[in-house]
């Protein structure tokens, strides 16, 4: 009797620990997205509106100087794709957007611009901003504004990632293994997680620089790009190294993959591969068997 009660709980550790996704040692690819139409500015994220079945690119850079005449208002373009790769169509809201996800608790396309932070100084235009959408799911050059610039985001570039859950935001801070939590509501960041980089194997300079996805897989929360070794690292919550996924050996990652086309939708980490196609691909990996 006494070993029957010892065996019961070692039976419930291990249903909790193969309950865990488990890791795909070589990613796989989900769904590649060639772009049609040459980027306004640069290839930044991807979001994914499961109802409407339509997946968002946002380009990112910076206004032009505002002037007597002019607003400083961002060419940047956001573009609709099915899921079928087909492309739908675009338009100007007219910001510098970072990170584009579909909040399911709001029920918007939701755009994080950069410099939320204010870190370098107030500018227009700056802030999360919500995108205005056909019943259809086609873009409009409309939005609303949801808040104004919050320095609790830290850096300015950074590309922080929606957890629906909890209602907070995870913005990792660049040429580092920081990553800031950050409550909308609250102006100053309610903790912080440092990565364990050197149990993965990477150095801060090898990872993507601003983003790191959100992936609500319980014990494998956490995951970005490591650029220069081609592979996705899995993160707990605490910032635990749990595991790797590799990329396929064939894709030429470049500099600016350290800083822009990358995302995190449709449970899939998505990596922009710049040498594919006329005006680049978007890759969307699986990292986690299903």
């Amino acid at each position: 009797m006494r070993a029957l009660t010892l065996l019961i709980p070692i039976a419930l550790m291990t249903l909790a620990t193969t309950a865990k996704a488990e890791i795909l040692p070589d990613a796989q690819v989900g769904i590649k997205i060639p772009l049609v139409k040459k980027p306004t500015t640069r290839p930044m994220t991807v979001a994914h509106i499961p109802g409407l079945k339509r997946y968002y690119i946002a380009d990112g850079g910076l206004a032009p100087m505002g002037s007597e005449t002019e607003a400083p208002y961002s060419k940047s373009m956001i573009h609709a794709y099915d899921e079928n790769s087909q492309y739908i169509n675009s338009s100007r809201p007219g910001y510098d957007n970072r990170s584009l996800y579909y909040n399911t608790n709001t029920h918007q396309l939701e755009t994080i611009t950069y410099n939320i932070s204010s870190d370098l100084g107030f500018a227009p235009n700056s802030g999360i901003f919500s995108i205005h959408l056909t019943e259809s799911g086609e873009l409009k050059d409309s939005s609303d504004e949801i808040s104004q610039f919050n320095p609790a985001f830290g850096d300015s570039a950074t590309i922080p990632s929606y957890d629906a859950e909890n209602k907070r935001y995870y913005a990792k801070q660049a040429r580092s293994n920081k990553v800031l939590i950050v409550d909308p509501k609250s102006r100053e960041k309610i903790g912080d997680i440092t990565l364990e980089l050197d149990k993965a194997g990477a150095a801060h300079d090898d990872i993507s620089d601003s983003f790191i996805a959100y992936t609500a897989i319980k014990g494998e929360e956490l995951a970005l790009l490591d650029v220069d070794h081609k592979a996705i690292l899995v993160f707990d919550i605490t910032g635990k190294y749990v595991g790797r996924s590799a990329l396929p050996k064939t894709m030429k990652l470049r500099a600016n993959n350290h800083y822009t086309g990358l995302g995190y939708a449709n449970q899939m980490l998505f990596v922009f591969h710049e040498p594919e196609g006329e005006f680049g691909t978007y890759y969307g990996f699986k990292i986690q068997k299903e």
